[in-house]
């Protein structure tokens, strides 16, 4: 994925995200403001009721002006032309509250005119969470001379206590963001370390190629002299340095290949072949590096087709077998197994070598991974095989297992999808 691209899907989400909380929040805050206007209507009712309650059984009418006056969000008057007992009041306070449905708690004062002073009423639990003592100030008003007051000293708690879904609702698009920006900034710290590593990479193996193409040219040159054919001892140290030039190119290519496929995707280029003898003709190579190495192939049949790219499955191949061989302390035995089962074509690949610790197991499929142990210190390599071999089987939809044998040495087993 270019980096253009890769900036603007960032972007993009991020934008995406940021709309959709600030739509939230927005919401939540219309939502606050409705919760705000349904508890003023449901008290001012409430306080109505009260009001043509304490009017019944007088000689005094309700007033035609609305007696209710809201004060503050919290704090409400009522214009009582009549007096009242302050145990009534309370009487239908609660009564009047439970039919509108407010359980927030309330307290409530009343006017003395003898005193010309507010007298504090009760403070009325109606939240069942126990009767609080408060003192709080409630103002005169002029003007008035029944009247009594009402506040709600919990309201904003109430209303937040009834807008639950919303706030879960926020958090969780909370969370999502910066999850969403976590991920972004690992992924964006991960990609750098990359391209520091694939950079690296790259000039390491160019630097290497260039002195490396010249003592092979040299190297080359050197060993047609007659003055070194006819010395068999001299002859041997040419060979051995032409030798151990293309082993190191090919280490350099294969460095290089891997390096390019983590950004431009390895092409396969499948048909349907005959797997079994593609095996063998990968054996009969193998064979010419390590004579003694003993492979045998297992199969219900030699007929086995399967739709593959026939250079990287070789490779494949080549890979897991030379694996095999390198990492055994005695002659090598190695053994493919071909076996069919629910339409899956299972290839084993089972040898004696000295194995592989558990919890290293999940780890060697990693680039650059090399298991610790006395034989990778002897075994020339840079812990890509098995990584080019885990490549090619993503690339094909195939899947890879790698497991301790009872006795010794490891198998690993490829599942390859196969219709007949």
């Amino acid at each position: 994925m270019k980096i253009n691209k890769l900036n603007s899907i960032i972007i993009l989400g991020l934008i995406a995200i940021i709309s959709i909380l600030l739509a939230q929040l927005l919401w939540t805050k219309e939502a606050f403001t409705l919760e705000q206007k349904k508890l003023s209507q449901k008290a001012h009712i409430a306080l109505l009721e009260v009001a043509k309650k304490l009017y019944e059984g007088t000689n005094h009418e309700l007033p035609a002006q609305n007696p209710v006056q809201k004060i503050a969000n919290d704090y409400y008057i009522v214009n009582i032309d009549n007096d009242f007992e302050p145990e009534i009041l309370e009487f239908y306070l609660k009564t009047e509250f439970k039919k509108m449905n407010i359980t927030t708690d309330f307290e409530y004062a009343m006017y003395n005119c003898q005193s010309d002073e507010m007298i504090y009423g009760d403070y009325i639990s109606l939240s069942k969470k126990g009767k609080e003592n408060k003192t709080v100030y409630f103002p005169k008003h002029k003007n008035l001379v029944y009247y009594f007051a009402v506040r709600f000293p919990n309201e904003t708690t109430y209303l937040f206590s009834s807008m639950r879904f919303w706030f879960v609702l926020s958090t969780a698009l909370i969370l999502i963001l910066l999850i969403y920006v976590y991920s972004i900034f690992k992924l964006l710290q991960q990609k750098k370390y990359s391209e520091l590593q694939r950079d690296f990479i790259n000039n390491m193996t160019h630097e290497f190629k260039t002195p490396l193409s010249s003592i092979l040219i040299a190297s080359k040159y050197l060993i047609e002299q007659n003055p070194i054919k006819e010395d068999k001892k001299l002859h041997t140290y040419t060979d051995i340095i032409i030798k151990q030039s293309n082993k190191l190119n090919s280490h350099i290519e294969k460095i290089l290949s891997i390096a390019k496929s983590d950004y431009t995707p390895l092409e396969l280029k499948k048909e349907n072949v005959a797997i079994v003898p593609l095996i063998e003709e990968t054996i009969t190579n193998i064979q010419l590096k390590y004579p003694d190495a003993v492979i045998t192939i297992e199969a219900n049949s030699t007929e086995y087709q399967i739709e593959t790219d026939v250079f990287h499955f070789s490779n494949l191949v080549y890979n897991l077998l030379d694996n095999a061989v390198k990492y055994c302390n005695k002659k090598p035995e190695i053994t493919i197994r071909i076996t069919e089962e629910n339409n899956v074509l299972k290839l084993e690949f089972t040898d004696n070598g000295i194995g592989i610790t558990p919890k290293k197991i999940p780890f060697i499929f990693d680039k650059f991974y090399r298991c610790p142990n006395e034989k990778s210190n002897e075994v020339n390599g840079f812990g890509l095989g098995l990584y080019y071999v885990k490549e090619i089987c993503i690339l094909q939809n195939w899947k890879i297992k790698a497991e301790n044998n009872l006795e010794n040495g490891i198998t690993i087993t490829l599942s390859i999808p196969h219709k007949k």
